[in-house]
């Protein structure tokens, strides 16, 4: 055995006096005195974002902070995107002649700010708690470039008279080759333009009668334009999401603070204490807001409240319905839910005194025929208690979970499996089952509300009072 003598250390590290004995090559030891990470014992501890606590409690109520840990989801996370948005992200869009942009001119960008790196935007896990279903950050407001004909293309649509009109616009751009151009430039954008495009491409759509349409069918052809079922395609596989012509993405990804704030806050915050106005507007620009505007930015703000429910949920996931902290999570999904129902009934008053074009109720009757009008909180909220305004057959809730994102509809089927237990309260008796049917009868009355708020936006204006009247 070989026996050498240990040299000095840095004071800030172990020192070590005598002798040292070694069986083989020494191991350097850094100057800081920390071992490296394959040979110090902590790093191969896992994380404990897995664990959810025992204690029975909700979440808070209060936002996160950007240094307050979120609580992690027991539930699986979804996987990841890579791939072009990863290197998208590294590079940036490449210009029209090919050669990368700056971050001044990137298509897409809206009001001088930044992208970012797509991978940042993809590679972390959704969470619920701390958004629920809106975006991460605030819809893009203009888009820049090449993608000023789609923006210009949509807030032209969603003003027209009619369908015809609409389509009109459609074929010119397809004439003019606009399509083309905009369909090749589909793989540049990162994930949170192409975002921004596709509420664009809904809007165009759902204002020609195509919202019905999968833009991969043949059949689709014989109805639409082909070159922007092609660009609706190839954004559809760019954010792989193919039915987003919905309320989701017309609503969700359509909204903007009316003033920009002082200093950061969270968007479910943003989105709750600013007043909203439309990107595209439905209604021509110095007019009052439409009753379809107003519909849209009622549901972010319903989202924006609803994020309480979210948390809720989490807590209610995988919990016994003998637990002690199971009826008051209960309890408090009852309040929220009486919350949203208030604040929908508040949104009542302005959207009925709102104008409405019959273009606008032809577009509200079409989405409304597709199922596409859901609000993602109330398929939470149905996720968790198993009901809404009638007891939905499973096709029924997978047809209105097919205009989420995948990451969205694969946390309402964990929420499915992860609540059945809770459910089973809906067959006993107790305080806790008369908890458990209040908190479903409260979704009742707030599935109802948001029913009537719609029928409200659909029906024709009232003519106004002669004098005779």
């Amino acid at each position: 055995m070989k026996t050498t003598t240990a040299e000095p250390v840095n004071a800030a590290g172990p020192t070590t006096t005598g002798p040292v004995t070694t069986t083989g090559p020494r191991t350097p030891v850094p100057s800081s005195g920390v071992l490296p990470a394959a040979a110090n014992p902590a790093s191969a501890i896992p994380s404990g974002d897995g664990i959810r606590s025992t204690d029975g409690t909700p979440s808070s109520p209060g936002i996160p902070s950007a240094t307050q840990a979120t609580p992690a989801s027991p539930l699986p996370a979804p996987r990841r995107t890579t791939g072009s948005g990863r290197a998208e992200g590294d590079a940036g869009p490449a210009g029209p002649d090919g050669k990368g942009q700056s971050a001044g001119a990137r298509p897409g960008r809206a009001d001088g700010e930044p992208d970012g790196s797509a991978d940042a935007v993809t590679a972390a896990p959704h969470d619920p708690c701390a958004h629920g279903f809106l975006p991460e950050r605030p819809p893009v407001r203009s888009l820049i470039g090449t993608w000023t004909r789609l923006d210009a293309m949509a807030r032209a649509a969603a003003i027209v008279p009619d369908r015809e009109a609409a389509v009109a616009l459609v074929e010119r751009a397809h004439r003019a080759n606009e399509l083309a151009a905009l369909r090749q430039r589909v793989s540049r954008l990162s994930l949170r333009n192409a975002e921004a495009a596709a509420m664009r491409i809904a809007v165009i759509a759902v204002s020609c009668g195509w919202c019905g349409l999968d833009p991969q069918a043949p059949a689709a052809r014989e109805v639409a334009d082909e070159a922007f079922l092609d660009l609706w395609a190839a954004i559809a596989h760019r954010i792989d999401h193919d039915q987003f012509v919905a309320l989701p993405t017309l609503a969700l990804h359509n909204w903007a603070p009316e003033r920009k704030p002082r200093r950061h806050i969270p968007i479910d915050q943003l989105a709750r204490t600013e007043a909203l106005v439309p990107i595209v507007r439905w209604a021509p620009e110095g007019q009052p807001l439409s009753r379809l505007d107003r519909l849209m930015l009622a549901a972010t703000r319903l989202e924006a409240h609803g994020i309480w429910l979210f948390r809720l949920a989490e807590t209610l996931a995988g919990r016994s319905p003998d637990d002690s902290s199971t009826p008051t999570a209960l309890r408090r999904l009852v309040r929220v839910q009486h919350a949203l129902r208030a604040q929908l009934l508040a949104e009542a008053a302005d959207l009925s005194a709102a104008p409405a074009t019959p273009q606008q109720r032809a577009v509200l009757a079409a989405l409304a025929g597709q199922g596409a009008l859901e609000p993602p909180v109330l398929q939470a909220a149905d996720a968790v208690l198993g009901i809404g305004a009638r007891r939905m057959r499973e096709g029924r809730r997978q047809l209105l979970r097919r205009h989420l994102p995948a990451q969205h509809r694969a946390w309402l089927s964990a929420m499915d499996r992860h609540c059945a237990p809770v459910r089973t309260l809906a067959h006993r008796g107790g305080p806790d089952a008369a908890v458990y049917r209040e908190a479903q009868e409260s979704l009742i009355a707030l599935r109802r509300t948001y029913t009537a708020l719609v029928q409200a936006a659909a029906r024709p204006t009232a003519a106004p009072l002669t004098k005779a009247a």
